[in-house]
């Protein structure tokens, strides 16, 4: 309807203008939310990174106390003997995992560049990896607390991430005389890693149900985490565990910083990732901030749902209002639409007054249609008139038309079958002389060929059992050959072949036909599977359908290259109702087959597949069996064989038959 198609032009262009900023406002929405939730985690590990800075300096700032200490100055000048022992002693004191004191000549145990910044009198705070005999010197009980199980690998990790720091002591000459070490183990540290988190995921920062965590990695395994083992119950913590392969390449390897979403245990989280150096620069562990990603998309979905809910009722309470304001131009419109279409199917319509005021341009357009409805209506009634007089005037001329054409029809008539009678006797007098002398030709080495096969059998004698089969085909073929001459000289003296249709038993032809065939095989490696069912007979011309069926079956041998097994059946053939119609003589072969483009042409004059061929068995095969009423059909499948189905039926419909239908 009109109404609809206006209603689409003009509230199309506001939809996709809707749905362009819907889309523009999303794409911005998730870029702006994701590069938003990547520089938060990235302010969170710069937060993380300086909480680390801070407990560092903490760690070197207690140590400088001890140092400057009442106890530790005292025993310095007046109890050397007792400084190492009570050094140990205080390291629970002062909130460290280990402080050793080591003599000016343990220097060369530590690494050249620390050996020259303790020189140099340089305090240094670094992290350090360090192994089982390491920590043993440091605390005995180092070793057992570092200990990491490595989660489904079945190992242990032994090896622990220490924060260390080293204050050299020198005496009064100026002389390094003492290096005071300490520091804390990173190793299963639950209360420091959650000190960072709190420090650096305030609560009401991240949205709801999102957990903010903190994790320490020794190179690429979680020594000290509070990222849960199971991130929905909030269960467990995933020490033990290890980085993505793709995090453990760019931080690890390369030494970079490394800011995403990242696959952490169970859960996607928005994670950053920096690296961990030791005193030379080497990287040797990871320090990572993040926060789950689901409970941020699962905000973000529902301010998206919430605006497409709003961006819809939108558009709906607008198209009420357009559809509403629009109607008023929409009905005369449809009015003047649906008095075209009635005019359109024969019916007399006039738009008439509409509901506007008189000049509105519809009601001025309405009355236009109206003014040219009537002058149709006139001109229509013209032309009907001038149609009837037209029409009455063709009529009588047709009807002198009319007797004229019968009188030539008749005329032509007489004068066709006069040239067709004169042509056929032309023909049959030509061809008369030529199929005479033909047979007449063919009698006479066909009775030189007769004599000496009589001649051989006489000079034989008992000897023609072994060849009587053969001697017996042979005559055969001569009575066949005499019997095609005869037909000849009868048609070329009475002026048509006198086909003799009569009654035969299929089998026995099949059984004539394979005679022939198997003569002229026996050199070949062919098999003949024979099963001869048929119990019907059929009205056929004999010499025919030998003919027929010895061209099939030696197609059936050419098509397996000579060598093979040849199936002919013999069975009734029967109606959908039971009811017998004639016989069924099939003939399959396991050949190359007939290629599909080419089943629709082999019955073609003159086509064929083989080199030596003439295309003319099949052709004149069909034309034979179709003379009584049959039929032959093909069946074949490339590479398996082929199967020829010759339908033959109890009464035969001869050319003669089919002409006297034809005139009835």
């Amino acid at each position: 309807m009109v109404r609809y198609r206006l209603l689409v032009l003009t509230s199309v262009p506001i939809i996709i203008t809707l749905f362009v900023l819907i889309g523009i406002t999303f794409y911005w929405t998730v870029t702006y939310t994701w590069q938003n939730a990547l520089m938060n985690v990235r302010a969170d590990l710069a937060v993380a990174h300086h909480s680390m800075e801070l407990l560092q300096k903490e760690q070197r700032m207690q140590l400088q106390s001890m140092v400057d200490s009442y106890d530790f100055q005292y025993r310095l000048r007046f109890d050397e003997s007792s400084l190492s022992h009570w050094v140990r002693s205080e390291s629970h004191q002062y909130n460290l995992d280990f402080i050793v004191l080591h003599p000016a000549s343990a220097l060369g145990e530590f690494s050249k560049q620390e050996r020259r910044l303790l020189q140099e009198g340089k305090e240094q705070t670094f992290f350090q990896v360090l192994n089982q005999r390491e920590l043993t010197a440091l605390n005995p009980d180092l070793p057992a607390r570092a200990q990491v199980p490595l989660l489904k690998e079945n190992k242990i990790e032994q090896k622990g991430l220490v924060s260390r720091s080293l204050i050299p002591i020198f005496n009064n000459e100026g002389h390094l005389q003492w290096i005071l070490d300490g520091g804390i183990l990173l190793n299963n540290s639950t209360v420091l890693v959650d000190r960072i988190r709190d420090l650096v995921f305030a609560s009401d920062t991240l949205p709801t149900g999102s957990i903010g965590t903190v994790t320490l990695f020794m190179n690429d395994v979680r020594i000290s985490t509070n990222v849960p083992l199971d991130s929905k119950n909030l269960a467990g913590r995933a020490v033990g565990t290890r980085v993505s392969d793709e995090v453990s390449r760019e931080v690890l390897k390369f030494g970079k910083v490394w800011v995403d979403r990242a696959y952490v245990y169970d859960s996607w989280y928005v994670s950053a990732y920096e690296p961990l150096r030791d005193i030379n620069g080497e990287v040797i562990g990871m320090l990572y901030t993040g926060y789950l990603q689901w409970p941020l998309i699962k905000t973000f979905l529902t301010n998206i749902i919430e605006l497409g809910i709003g961006i819809i009722l939108v558009l709906v309470i607008s198209g009420i209002v357009v559809y509403q304001g629009s109607r008023d131009l929409f009905l005369p419109i449809e009015k003047i639409y649906q008095v075209a279409k009635f005019v359109q199917m024969g019916f007399d319509r006039r738009v008439g007054k509409l509901d506007v005021y008189p000049d509105h341009e519809l009601q001025i357009l309405g009355n236009q249609f109206d003014t040219m409805l009537d002058q149709l209506e006139q001109r229509n009634q013209a032309i009907k008139q001038a149609a009837l007089e037209l029409e009455e005037k063709v009529e009588q001329r047709t009807h002198s038309l009319h007797h004229k054409t019968e009188e030539l029809e008749q005329h032509i008539k007489l004068l066709n079958q006069a040239r067709s009678k004169l042509v056929v006797s032309e023909k049959l007098a030509a061809l008369g002389e030529l199929t005479a002398g033909i047979a007449h030709e063919i009698n006479n080495p066909l009775g030189v060929i007769l004599g000496n096969v009589e001649l051989i059998q006489f000079e034989l004698g008992d000897n023609t059992v072994q060849v009587q089969e053969e001697l017996d085909a042979i005559h055969a073929q001569i009575d066949r050959i005499r019997n095609i001459t005869r037909s000849l000289l009868q048609y070329s003296r009475q002026g048509g072949v006198q086909n003799e249709v009569t009654w035969h038993h299929l089998n026995q032809i099949v059984e004539e036909s394979l005679t022939l065939v198997r003569s002229g095989t026996k050199k070949l490696s062919i098999t003949f599977v024979v099963e001869l069912n048929a119990k019907c007979s059929v009205e056929v011309n004999r010499h025919q359908l030998l003919q027929v069926l010895v061209n099939l079956q030696m197609n059936g041998i050419h098509a397996m290259d000579d060598k093979g097994r040849l199936i002919i059946r013999t069975e009734d053939w029967i109606d959908e109702q039971g009811q017998s119609i004639g016989a069924i003589v099939r003939v399959i072969d396991h050949g190359c087959g007939i290629a599909k483009e080419n089943l629709e042409r082999i019955f073609d004059p003159f086509f064929t597949t083989r080199r030596s061929g003439t295309g003319l068995g099949l052709s004149v095969s069909q034309s034979l069996i179709e003379d009584i009423g049959g039929e032959i059909t093909v069946e074949s499948e490339v590479g398996q064989g082929t199967t020829f189905s010759v339908y033959l039926r109890q009464k035969a419909s001869t050319s003669n038959d089919l002409d006297l239908l034809m005139m009835s």
